[in-house]
């Protein structure tokens, strides 16, 4: 054992090991404070109230003159914790003043800035010192039920605290660095009310969740910290958090629990949660924050990109064996209009899949989005998966004109006119009215994470899921149409022709519904955080060519 590096009280435990085939003592434990807090420390175990305001001033001095020592020294962070608890509870029995306030919370500044994140990692680690976290929380909340009863504002780095005085409801909002956290109080009697805003409170406190988990679970603090302490019963406290790491997903709206020791959700629940805003509502006041977990999984990268990859082979060997085919199998209008559809919808789910892989490859989990390619993968994509939807409605309306509606046949000719118009040019129109809608104001893509159509502020996405939910559905009727027709009628066709129709009634009853619910869980994973339906998306999504392959193409007797 040793004394600690000039400036620094305390003793260094050495263990000898072996290291490069010889010996030499190894530092194993370092119970070194700077020499200005544990003089502090020793002052605190015999003060008096009325020293209290120097007390502190001399505190917060200390920690900013030696920010870069402390916030190295997990036994100096421990110090103060325990020098900062014994202030609030002495506390308890007088008014403290904002002079006080100030001091209290510049040191606590200090000790939890992003360069003491890995002395926190250290203390909330260990065996001993793991409730330190706590006793810094719990040392902030005791103290600010004491303030007096004065309207005031206090701002550090990363430490914004508003005390005033509520009449029947209050709406406040954080001004510091990148937070925007909203506190909603719908209802209240006339009281002072005090709210502490945290941004950098995650690097304190740990983010288990169950009592006896020491170390942290797979769920972050992905947002602010806010504490609210208030001398009356509140039923109903709102919170708008913005997420910190956009990455994250399920979110848990907690508060810490001081008795178990741990974050809880009880009384608390998530109201809305968005791309980069949570809302929470919660039936009580303490210390409040979001705790989300990360649904970036390489199983699922590996879905996704190994599956599209299966889709897009698949539609290229259904593209091959049309090529080797097609003279055998276009002989009369029916067949000929129904391979054409299959080519066009192998085609289009073909390119949208290059440009889905682009637009995966370009959006970066928890980063914003690159505006100008994303957008035009976005376009394209919209645009090809919906020619996509309309080459399958020309497919239902061929189906619906040869069996039950008996019009009159048009020449090739004016058939390719009106299915090259409606598969190609109405989805494109769509796609070009979404992007001069919404563009403009920057909300035809999402802002964050992935690259796809917006949702939250403008609702582009309704321009994918009308059209394809429409067609979807006119599809199923269609099926249905045709199916009671043929079971009353029987179905008056030539051979080829009557094989023809019968692929046709597969491709749609089969088809699509399968890209129907595709996509359904598709907009599913830009409104929810469930991992389930991730993968639901990305295993359907890689089906899509194979289902194509299989059902357009080789089921056919012909082919």
């Amino acid at each position: 054992m040793g004394l600690c590096e000039k400036g620094l009280e305390g003793y260094i435990s050495y263990e000898c090991k072996q290291m490069n085939l010889k010996y030499d003592w190894i530092p194993t434990q370092r119970d070194c404070v700077v020499k200005a807090i544990k003089d502090l420390d020793r002052k605190s175990e015999v003060l008096f109230l009325d020293e209290i305001p120097v007390f502190m001033s001399n505190l917060s001095n200390a920690a900013k003159d030696s920010n870069i020592e402390i916030t190295q020294s997990a036994a100096t962070v421990q110090t103060i914790v325990e020098i900062l608890y014994k202030i609030a509870s002495m506390s308890q029995t007088i008014a403290i003043s904002q002079t006080v306030m100030e001091d209290f919370l510049k040191t606590a500044n200090v000790i939890i800035s992003d360069e003491s994140k890995n002395t926190w990692e250290e203390l909330n680690n260990g065996i001993i010192t793991r409730n330190k976290s706590t006793k810094f929380l719990q040392a902030i909340e005791i103290i600010s039920d004491r303030l007096s009863d004065d309207s005031f504002m206090i701002k550090e780095t990363s430490i914004q605290l508003n005390r005033t005085t509520i009449e029947n409801s209050f709406i406040g909002s954080s001004t510091l660095p990148n937070s925007t956290t909203q506190i909603v109080i719908p209802k209240v009697e006339s009281t002072p009310i005090t709210i502490i805003v945290f941004t950098k409170l995650d690097n304190v406190l740990p983010t288990r969740i169950t009592s006896n988990n020491d170390k942290t679970s797979e769920n972050h603090i992905n947002g602010d910290v806010v504490v609210v302490r208030v001398n009356k019963t509140i039923n109903n406290i709102a919170f708008a958090f913005d997420t910190t790491n956009t990455s994250l997903k399920n979110p848990q709206c907690v508060f810490w629990n001081f008795d178990l020791d741990h974050w809880d959700s009880t009384g608390c629940k998530v109201k809305r949660s968005g791309n980069e805003r949570v809302i929470c509502e919660c039936d009580h006041t303490t210390s409040f924050s979001i705790l989300m977990s990360a649904i970036d999984n390489p199983a699922l990268d590996y879905i996704t990109y190994i599956g599209v990859a299966i889709s897009m082979a698949s539609l290229i060997l259904c593209l091959i064996i049309e090529i080797i085919v097609w003279k055998s199998v276009t002989g009369n209008d029916t067949s000929y209009i129904r391979h054409v559809s299959i080519v066009n919808i192998a085609v289009s789910l073909l390119i949208a899949d290059i440009w889905f892989i682009i637009g995966a490859a370009t959006a970066n989990p928890g980063q914003p989005t690159p505006v100008n390619p994303c957008s035009a993968a976005v376009f394209f994509i919209h645009f090809f998966y919906l020619a996509l939807f309309f080459w399958m409605l020309l497919s239902a309306l061929l189906l619906l004109n040869r069996t039950a509606m008996a019009l009159s046949k048009m020449s090739r000719k004016k058939l390719m006119t009106i299915a090259f118009t409606v598969g190609y040019c109405t989805p494109l129109l769509i796609a070009v009215i979404t992007v001069a809608s919404t563009a403009e104001t920057g909300r035809y893509i999402w802002t964050r994470d992935t690259c796809w159509l917006n949702w939250f502020e403008s609702k582009a996405l309704l321009a994918f899921v009308i059209p394809a939910l429409t067609i979807v559905v006119f599809n199923l009727l269609v099926y249905i149409v045709v199916v009671c027709k043929i079971l009353r009628r029987g179905l008056n066709a030539q051979p080829d022709e009557s094989n023809a129709l019968i692929v046709i009634a597969r491709c749609v009853a089969i088809l699509t519904p399968f890209f129907g619910i595709t996509w359904g869980f598709g907009t599913g994973t830009m409104l929810t955080p469930d991992f389930a339906v991730h993968v639901i998306f990305a295993t359907l999504n890689s089906l899509q060519g194979l289902f194509v392959l299989v059902f357009g193409t080789l089921l056919d007797r012909k082919v």
